[in-house]
Formats: structure tokens, sequence, C-alpha cells
């Protein structure tokens, strides 16, 4: 590939969207990529306003997008796009996710990855087929902290895991404030829309990856409750779950968006037979470790500590005392995916710290966790239910 950066199209994040505006911001950080193109709303005017404030040339501001990858695939190599971000609705991300695909693009998703587990296994095979790179916005993976646990765990330092807790508590749905219209919460409370699972499928699949990611293990089984407890309310709006992991240890996970007064409150603690650790982001500079025979350590992420590991720093910006936050989060899984494609373009081998990002393959477990809590989480009596995979 030659000296330049990447150029991206967009499929959804008009001036009207939430998350679009966050996948910008990062996408653009590292100076690495940069927006060429895109149809950004299902509504052609919104779309072209907002390709215009984006300062997008007209030609390159479509108002589908099947009109954009049928046009951009057939550009001279040197002025086509190299890859398609989608920040749609999840009932909007398999379609043009499979066509980029099938173009040639590179693709960025929002998750979870798709509407339904049939469609994920569908791309993760063409995925695979293709060779393309594929990456997945589990953001709170990419905090450096949540690295650093990563690899302290992965080293030993708390010695064999034992037991973990994961949550993630929002109060925004408190109301159903969807009722209102307007709003981002419409849709992910419409199960056409969203699929099957409502808080389980927006932050649960969070707390679930998070959980994986830092430990290294997989849940095989579950035993849950989802819950509906704003009368009315189609979708679930709180979830909790014990977990059973193949390393041997079991875990508790609580999801829930009706907890009144919460914002974005992710708190994850994983303990072992020698010590634990445990993360929030509401301070997200911040890794506690834990000891049986000595005082808690604060571990404090900036790229002036020598004692972090090389995956840390890889991900650090900046000296401690100025936190690395969502949309550095964000900005670290773009960068890792950019420089991925920038070494398979040119025939090198990606290193282990370019190929630190969530894939189509945790897309897939992404949606079986779904599946999976979806029945076991509304069976009356209490009962295990092994992971889905189909």
């Amino acid at each position: 590939m030659e000296n330049r950066k990447l150029r991206m199209g967009m499929v959804g994040g008009g001036s009207d969207a939430f998350i679009g505006a966050i996948h910008r911001r990062a996408a653009l950080m590292e100076n690495q990529i940069e927006l060429v193109c895109g149809c950004f709303s299902i509504d052609p005017e919104i779309s072209r306003s907002s390709g215009r404030s984006y300062f997008i040339p007209d030609n390159r501001i479509y108002p589908t997008w099947q009109e954009m990858i049928e046009k951009e695939a057939a550009l001279p190599h040197e002025e086509r796009i190299d890859f398609i971000t989608i920040v749609t609705p999840n009932k909007f991300h398999y379609e043009p996710a499979m066509k980029a695909l099938e173009a040639g693009f590179n693709v960025v998703i929002d998750k979870p990855m798709t509407y339904s587990l049939e469609e994920a296994l569908r791309l993760r095979d063409k995925v695979r087929a293709t060779g393309l790179t594929f990456a997945l916005t589990h953001v709170y993976s990419a905090y450096p902290a949540v690295k650093e646990a990563k690899k302290r765990i992965a080293r030993g330092d708390i010695g064999k895991v034992r037991r973990l807790f994961v949550e993630y508590s929002q109060g925004w749905l408190t109301q159903r404030i969807e009722l209102k219209g307007g709003n981002n919460a419409v849709w992910r409370n419409d199960p056409k829309a969203a699929g099957k699972g409502g808080c389980v499928g927006d932050i649960g699949t969070h707390a679930w990856h998070l959980a994986e990611y830092v430990t290294g293990a997989k849940v095989t089984e579950v035993c849950a409750e989802l819950q509906h407890i704003a009368d009315g309310r189609p979708l679930d709006d709180d979830a909790c779950a014990f977990m059973h992991f193949d390393q041997g240890f079991s875990g508790l996970l609580q999801a829930t968006q009706i907890a009144a007064g919460e914002e974005n409150n992710i708190r994850l603690r994983v303990y072992g037979e020698n010590g634990g650790m445990e993360w929030r982001q509401l301070e997200p500079n911040t890794l506690y470790m834990k000891w049986i025979d000595r005082p808690t350590e604060e571990i404090r992420i900036g790229n002036g500590y020598a004692s972090l590991t090389d995956f840390t720093k890889w991900n650090t910006r900046i000296p401690g005392g100025h936190p690395e936050g969502f949309i550095e989060a964000f900005a670290n899984i773009y960068r890792n995916f950019a420089w991925t494609v920038r070494a398979k373009a040119n025939n090198e081998t990606p290193t282990e710290e370019m190929l630190d990002f969530p894939t189509v393959e945790d897309g897939v477990r992404g949606m079986q966790f779904i599946e999976t809590m979806v029945r076991a989480g509304y069976h009356k009596e209490v009962k295990w239910q092994k992971w889905i995979e189909k």
C-alpha cells in the first residue's frame, strides 16, 4: 500500500445520530484514516446535509448504501475506499457488511454484530473466505488499564482465577422514554430493529465481552434472569446471570438500564488464588491490585511508567494524570484495525499489538451470548443453559 491514509466510507452516522459522531472522532484521531464518502441516513436529505457538514463532496454522498458500495467498487484503486464503517440499528448491520465484504472492502461494525445469530455465522464464513479485516467496536476492552489487567492475569500475577464479577449499570431507561419518540431508546426497544435482546444485547454484551477478554476464558453455560421492569416494555431492560467458564471458575454478570441515577457505571472485579484486581470506567486510568498479604496497589496508566506492559504502552497516548477515556479507547480499535489493514496490504505480518481488537469471531460469540441469555433468562425455575452454538 502506498504511503497514505486509509479511506473510510460510513453507513449511518448522520447528524441526527449519536454513535456515528463517536466513530468519526475516534477514526480520525490517529491521522491514519480519512472519511471520504458515506450514506449517512435512510433519509437522502439527511444523508446529503450530513455529508456536506462533514465536508464530503456531493458525488461521494450517497442516497443508499447499496449505491455507495456499487459506485465505490467501480472507482479506480487510487480513489475507492479501503473500508466501510457501519453504525446503524442492529437490523441494518448484516446486509451492508456482507455486500461490503463481497465487494472486497474491509469492515468496522458497531456491536452487537448482527440482528440474529444466523446472520453472524454467515458473516463469519464470508470473512474467513475473503481474508479481509473485520473489527467490532467492543470499546471497553480497548482501555489501556483493561489491557494491563489482561496481561497481568495472563502472566499469573493473581494466580489461578477463581471468581469474577462484571457490572454495567445505566439508568436512562428507568422510564419508558421510547414512547416519546425522537431518541435512541426507540429502536433499541423495538424487537424488529434491535433483535431478541434489549438490555442484554445493548450493554450485556459489553459486560460479557469484557469478562472474556480480560480473563482469556470463555463462558460455557449460564443461569440467567431477564426482566421487563418498565411496564409494557417489549424487550428486557434488566439482566443478570451466573456464568461458568471453561477455565473452571464462575462469575456473576449484571446489566441493567433501570438503575435510576446511574450513567455508564462499568465495574470489573477478578479474584485469583493470590490476589484480585478491580477496574471501573468512571476512573479509567486506575487498576486496583488487591493482595492477601499487603495493601492494595493503585496501578496508574501513563506513557512514563516503565512497569506497564508493552500492550498497555502501545494503547496509551499521554502521560499519567491525563485520563485515557471513551474516545481514546474507540480510537485504539480503529488504530489497530488500520495498522492491520496496512500490514496485510503490504504483505507483512501484523504484530500481536496490531491484531488486538475484537473481530468477527467475537461478534459470533456475542450473538451466541444473547441467544443463550434469552433462552435461559425467561425460565421461571432456576436452570442452567449450555452455551448455544449453531
